[in-house]
């Protein structure tokens, strides 16, 4: 599909950063050399969620009822989002709506695991700026619970995720639910690494994580999400990812490498870094954003010295530069989008994107960065939260790590 001229980046946020003589954060910069710092930045946000969080109880699957699962007790349940009764046969299967949730699905999981995924990051997060054992300790309960205490645990796979109604008792693409686990599992690296889970503790966790990886790359639901196309392998490329870096799985780290550059890429980014495939749907902003996060992702955590992610272009020149060269200016300027406003959620985004910090910081991009500060951070519609699956970015970068000022244009 073709699509208008984007608007300059530079005329937009990078000139107003510029003009106002500001950092990012909107902290004036220090003349005598001084630069605000990640943890600068997210101290007072993470104490505060983190403090909140400590009488938080663990709640898991196990919690919530499904009565229309065709799974047990243990077994993660959800629904497909767009799908309907017919109206025509209200005891049929179900009908397909694209863009429009049904209200009535059963969501009670989902929104225990995306509770788990705001809970333990923030912890975690906290854990690592105060060294206060007092939120390391209660991640590891939360962890203990989901993935650890037989009568609480999940089970390590994903079978009933995304049923339909009359139709199945679960789909792959069920597989895009877990990436609320992907943050989960970098808070674990992170505590084991400096001291908040020892290894006796880490290992069950990283037990229950190695199961249900080897599940996703060899159950036909997982090869079905590997292979779906759009967003849905993107995610699951983050997954593999990320749950393959926390385990010790190098082989298939080493296979997201190749698949990002000869599958991912090539099948899903147009010559001018836009994603076709989430364009042409009823919620293209929506999904363009999570598929530029998806694949951001992939890029910062499978990337090696020898093998970057995020300068790595197709011969002709598509790669994750040009992907955010496209859709950042219309982050900084929301009017500009050449396409339909989204059928549902509109107004919520755009949000604190993760490739636009990490991105910005491996393509030496200061206004990617400076543009990320301004978003919102902490969003509470439920739907962007499902959409926004990294939101702790010091569990992947070191606290002292200096912010970039603004892009002089």
């Amino acid at each position: 599909m073709t699509t208008p001229p984007r608007p300059a980046l530079s005329v937009g946020l990078a000139l107003v950063l510029a003009l106002a003589g500001c950092a990012p954060g909107g902290a004036a910069s220090d003349d005598a050399g001084g630069a605000v710092t990640l943890a600068d930045l997210e101290r007072e946000r993470v104490l505060s969620a983190a403090d909140a969080y400590l009488d938080e109880p663990p709640v898991t699957v196990t919690a919530a009822v499904a009565e229309r699962s065709a799974g047990g007790r243990h077994d993660f349940y959800s629904e497909g989002d767009y799908w309907w009764p017919d109206p025509d046969d209200l005891d049929g299967p179900y009908v397909r709506r694209d863009g429009l949730t049904n209200p009535d699905n059963f969501v009670a999981h989902r929104d225990a695991m995306r509770r788990l995924s705001v809970i333990v990051p923030a912890l975690a997060a906290a854990y690592r700026l105060t060294g206060d054992d007092r939120y390391a300790a209660h991640a590891r309960r939360h962890l203990d619970a989901w993935f650890v205490d037989e009568s609480t645990r999940m089970t390590p796979n994903l079978l009933y995720a995304q049923a339909i109604s009359g139709r199945v008792t679960g789909r792959g693409i069920g597989i895009i639910d877990t990436v609320h686990l992907v943050e989960v599992a970098q808070a674990v690296r992170v505590l084991e690494a400096e001291g908040g889970v020892d290894a006796e503790a880490a290992r069950p966790v990283k037990a229950w994580f190695a199961d249900y990886l080897d599940w996703m790359t060899t159950h036909e639901y997982g090869t079905d999400e590997r292979d779906h196309g759009n967003n849905h392998s993107s995610a699951w490329a983050l997954q593999a990812a990320a749950f393959a870096r926390l385990v010790g799985r190098d082989d298939v780290l080493a296979d997201v490498r190749r698949r990002f550059k000869t599958v991912l890429l090539p099948d899903q980014m147009a010559a001018d870094g836009s994603f076709p495939q989430e364009m042409e749907r009823t919620k293209p902003y929506g999904y363009a954003l999570f598929n530029l996060d998806m694949l951001g992702m992939v890029a910062e955590i499978a990337s090696t010295p020898d093998d970057d992610l995020w300068t790595f272009a197709l011969p002709d020149g598509r790669g994750m530069e040009r992907a955010l060269d496209y859709m950042a200016p219309y982050v900084a300027d929301k009017s500009a989008w050449p396409l339909p406003p989204d059928v549902m959620y509109d107004d919520a985004w755009p949000v604190r994107h993760p490739a636009l910090l990490f991105g910005g910081l491996a393509l030496d991009e200061p206004a990617y960065v400076a543009l990320w500060t301004t978003l919102e951070a902490d969003p509470t519609e439920a739907e962007v939260v499902r959409n926004f699956p990294v939101r702790q970015p010091l569990l992947w970068e070191p606290p002292r790590l200096p912010l970039p000022a603004a892009s002089q244009g």
